[in-house]
């Protein structure tokens, strides 16, 4: 995907730059922002144009992505002075951390300064932005996406739009990063385990590589099984899941590690067949969660 439009990006840490970054190498005219002007130096070197101010980088492109730590930074910065009076008209892309609720309220302030907004959640290290690896999810106006998809595919080779609604892009986002969370954590206890056993870790990391189709598969499989609340007639149950982390919880005791993480997964599954459910999908966990969230 190359470009020949004018786009205007707004902070400069690692994804920023590297979002600036890949613009230019696909041929945007890029003008650039940030706290710091010195971060902007390799991207002055490769043709990126350096504002002084917030407002001045905006005008400079009918559309401007901000790509800061939080909303909070984000808000921030767009009610700088001189900064409301240019959204008019143009379009601001959040590729900015936050809640749906952040989300919510930066969309109703731009659009009552007569601007444009989508919201996105970046799937990817900056190091994958502009290649097929990264992955975009997108919310907003539908009729704003379709006119910036262009710019998005520039710096992602999947897109994904998730609806019309402001925060639903945030909730994906946040919805990910717990699955992620979890994900990290496991894996670092798994090698805390294997160190402890005298095994290497980057063998195990490749042994989990090869369970990455089943995981993958496993995780869609999951989404329809809550989705349409089809938990029985399941390949594990709720039952053999919790003998696996008694039998969990009982090495890491053996082994004197610390044992808040198995703790935390067997009261779960435990409570799960207290109540009931043993013989369904391991799935059926979110019934307790959803109890303990009420």
């Amino acid at each position: 995907m190359t470009g020949t439009g004018k786009i205007t990006v707004i902070g400069l840490g690692a994804m920023g730059a590297a979002i600036a970054g890949a613009l230019l190498a696909k041929g945007f005219h890029v003008t650039v922002w940030n706290r710091t002007p010195e971060k902007a130096a390799l991207l002055v070197q490769r043709g990126a144009v350096l504002a002084s101010e917030p407002a001045a980088a905006i005008v400079a492109s009918p559309v401007t992505i901000v790509c800061v730590s939080d909303y909070d930074t984000a808000t921030k910065i767009l009610d700088m002075t001189g900064v409301p009076a240019t959204l008019k008209g143009r379009t601001l892309i959040l590729l900015s951390a936050g809640t749906p609720n952040d989300a919510r309220s930066l969309d109703a302030w731009v659009h009552a300064e007569e601007g444009h907004c989508l919201h996105g959640g970046i799937a990817a290290w900056p190091r994958q932005i502009g290649t097929a690896e990264a992955m975009i999810t997108a919310s907003g106006d539908k009729a704003v996406f379709d006119q910036q998809r262009s710019v998005l595919e520039a710096l992602a080779g999947t897109v994904h739009f998730a609806g019309e609604g402001p925060g639903t892009a945030a909730t994906l986002t946040t919805a990910a990063m717990a699955y992620l969370a979890g994900n990290w954590i496991g894996f670092c206890y798994g090698a805390l385990i294997c160190e402890k056993e005298g095994l290497k870790v980057d063998e195990f990391g490749q042994l989990m590589e090869g369970f990455t189709p089943m995981l993958a598969a496993e995780v869609r499989h999951m989404g329809e099984v809550i989705q349409h609340n089809r938990f029985s007639d399941p390949e594990s149950t709720i039952n053999t899941t919790g003998l696996d982390l008694r039998l969990l919880l009982q090495h890491t005791r053996e082994a004197g590690l610390h044992t808040a993480l198995p703790e935390l997964a067997a009261d779960i599954f435990n409570k799960a067949i207290a109540a009931g459910y043993g013989k369904e999908e391991h799935a059926a966990i979110i019934k307790i969660l959803r109890k303990q969230d009420s």
